[in-house]
């Protein structure tokens, strides 16, 4: 059941004596108030899923109704002097933003009702102009003018009195997921909902997809570890969709400096355009924490985008993350970006090329820790000392290890063509894609 929605003081109808002092314009959006505001209800109830409770509710069908007919006489008010909506105006606005999100009212569906009243208004417009017979093009203008600006503080009113609501009976945790769903979807609703939990919107930030083959069970512990690693990182994260193998993901949206900072702490001799969605280098720390929280081995792939361009960036993060490979938290695990695995991603959609390395990696689980020996050494830039210690073995156990990986594959792993091949190889046996 709807609530009533408080209603400006300023009088409900346009008078008389008013409508005569009006261009032909104002005065046919007017008289036509009542019947547009009836079409507006209908709309909603057709084209809004969650909107099919007004044809079966009529105390709630005629409250809507009633701020619609008030709405479009305020229009004809304060338009033709360009007269700003008052605070009371905004206050009755806002109201019905609580109302609705006070009826669990979803963001999609907010964003329906904004997307119907908009484009009703504007056919409202073109519909009175036609029936002036292509006259009154002064009073368009005017209205036009005065339509943007006001339209846009009262689209605001109306988000942030949803807000308000979401903050007073939302718990932290689906709040913070609310605002990644909204700067994904380039909701502009993400500012107020950043502004309730006490975050600052970047221009960019870093779409990081954590793959979780083995998904942990999300019991209030881990809602807690996660909650404070959120406010500690300044970064909302969502749970994605389950796949059907029944791994999941968890998306978490790293805030990033300027462009100008980025650039005045980048290495020297570094050319951006050309390393495409390098990490920046306090995602790494990011990542760690969340994956011990996690408490699982998983995969992480990372993309940069400024927000209007994050759902683009969210995909390129989730394939990248298909592609890179599984690790524990504890054993170097860090977000791969494209320039990581380019070469795994286009491997990926050639499948007699797969199928040839996939052939490799069969020939190479003979040997002892193989590819297990062509990860850490490849992951440590080919150096004998640093990969033998990481593998807690003698440097001449390395050595005869390499030296059979050249013998069943007549490749040489420290040539190009074996950091070519080789490091293919171990990255899509890790990461699970042949399994």
């Amino acid at each position: 059941m709807m609530n009533a929605v408080r209603i400006s003081s300023v009088g409900p109808f346009v008078r008389n004596d008013m409508l005569a002092s009006m261009g032909s314009l104002f005065a046919e959006l007017a008289r036509q108030a009542s019947t547009n505001a009836r079409r507006e209800v209908e709309t909603y109830a057709r084209e809004i899923p969650e909107f099919g409770f007004l044809d079966k509710d009529a105390r709630a069908r005629a409250e809507t109704l009633e701020h619609s007919v008030w709405l479009r006489h305020r229009t004809v008010e304060l338009s033709p002097d360009n007269s700003e909506l008052t605070d009371d105006d905004l206050g009755c606005i806002a109201s019905m933003g609580e109302l609705r999100a006070t009826n669990g009212m979803s963001l999609d569906a907010r964003q329906g009702v904004l997307r119907v009243h908009t484009a009703l208004m504007l056919r409202e417009i073109n519909e009175a102009t036609d029936a002036q017979r292509g006259g009154g093009v002064d009073e368009l203008m005017r209205m036009m003018i005065w339509f943007a600006p006001q339209g846009e503080r009262g689209i605001g009113a109306y988000r942030q009195g949803f807000v308000r609501v979401l903050r007073r009976r939302m718990p932290y945790a689906e709040q913070i997921a609310l605002l990644a769903r909204s700067l994904l979807k380039g909701d502009p609703i993400a500012a107020e909902l950043a502004a309730a939990v006490d975050m600052e919107l970047p221009d960019r930030c870093a779409v990081t997809v954590f793959r979780l083959p083995d998904p942990p069970v999300v019991d209030r512990f881990l809602e807690n570890e996660i909650e404070t690693l959120v406010k500690a990182h300044q970064t909302p994260v969502i749970w994605g969709p389950e796949d059907g193998d029944g791994s999941a993901e968890l998306i978490a949206l790293v805030p990033l400096v300027s462009d100008a900072t980025t650039a005045e702490h980048a290495p020297p001799h570094t050319v951006p355009d050309l390393l495409p969605d390098l990490a920046p280098d306090h995602v790494p720390d990011v990542v760690r924490d969340f994956a011990r929280a996690l408490g699982r081995p998983c995969a992480v792939g990372t993309a940069t985008a400024p927000l209007p361009e994050l759902a683009e960036a969210l995909e390129r993060a989730r394939r990248i993350g298909r592609a890179a490979p599984l690790r524990r938290a504890s054993a170097g695990l860090r977000p791969y970006a494209l320039a990581d695995v380019f070469v795994e991603l286009a491997v990926a959609d050639v499948p007699f090329v797969d199928s040839w390395l996939r052939s490799l990696a069969r020939t190479l689980d003979s040997g002892p820790d193989l590819l297990l020996t062509l990860d850490a050494y490849y992951r440590h830039d080919m150096h004998r000392g640093t990969t033998a210690t990481a593998l807690n073995v003698h440097t001449r156990t390395l050595d005869y290890r390499l030296r059979r990986v050249r013998e069943l594959t007549g490749i040489d792993p420290g040539s190009t063509q074996g950091v070519r091949t080789l490091s293919a190889v171990v990255t899509r046996h890790l990461s699970g894609a042949w399994r």
